[in-house]
């Protein structure tokens, strides 16, 4: 399992792969997990927290960058099995205990028409998953001390409205859907509800001083390439 370390040394390491890809970051025995994935990958989850030395007893906590079912569908049976609190952005508190996706809306032609074809109703009663109980809302800004890790959430919203990030030690971004890695040089993901939203967020992802991103699929992006998508983009959407 891939892993980055931090000039402090923290480490972060993606423990599943796929369909959403999930980062455990570990600070002195102390371990957060960004998103949980999907329940078919609850097995592959387990294995790489043990790995790890996640048990039942650790101190951990998950935070969700946001409650689409591919993020959150193994929040619930987390929380039991780790006595884990759950973080997440506090305008989306509400879906995750009702087992609810934000909308799901297309960018690009492709997308666009599979998002029209599949209405947003019909998308819901397809991907519903086990509801789960949030501990702590994040708004604009939360501090991760409290649960052993040097960083923060961060509202970075526009993939859906309450989409958040994890600047860990100022220097790496776990970005879940902010940003897509599975094109070569580029970031735009293939779903947002707001574009020049989602835009405005990654300036503020630059202005974090973070010099490589983790987005939830695909592989690490760099600054760099972040700034040139965001003057890209930000000049057709004026964000």
């Amino acid at each position: 399992m891939k892993c980055w370390i931090t000039k402090n040394g923290l480490q972060i390491h993606r423990v599943l792969l796929g369909r959403c890809n999930c980062y455990l970051v570990t600070h002195e025995n102390r371990f957060l997990l960004m998103d949980s994935g999907t329940k078919t990958s609850w097995k592959r989850l387990v294995r790489g927290l043990d790995r790890f030395g996640v048990k039942e007893d650790s101190s951990v906590a998950l935070a969700l960058t946001h409650c689409h079912f591919d993020h959150a569908e193994n929040a619930a049976r987390f929380k039991e099995t780790y006595k884990a609190p759950i973080l997440i952005h506090r305008s989306e508190g509400t879906l995750l205990k009702n087992g609810d996706n934000p909308e799901i809306r297309g960018t690009i032609f492709y997308t666009k028409v599979l998002t029209a074809i599949l209405s947003n109703a019909k998308l819901a009663a397809r991907l519903r998953y086990e509801p789960a109980e949030y501990d702590v809302p994040v708004d604009e800004a939360l501090r991760l001390e409290p649960y052993g890790i040097p960083g923060y959430l961060l509202h970075t919203p526009g993939h859906t409205p309450g989409s958040v990030s994890a600047i860990i030690d100022d220097e790496i971004g776990i970005v879940g859907d902010a940003m897509f890695g599975i094109f070569p040089g580029l970031v735009f993901p293939p779903f947002a509800v707001d574009v020049p939203l989602m835009v405005k967020s990654w300036k503020n992802l630059l202005d974090t001083g973070c010099s490589t991103f983790l987005p939830a699929h695909g592989s690490e992006r760099s600054a760099e390439l972040l700034k040139n998508q965001y003057d890209k983009y930000r000049k057709l959407y004026n964000s």
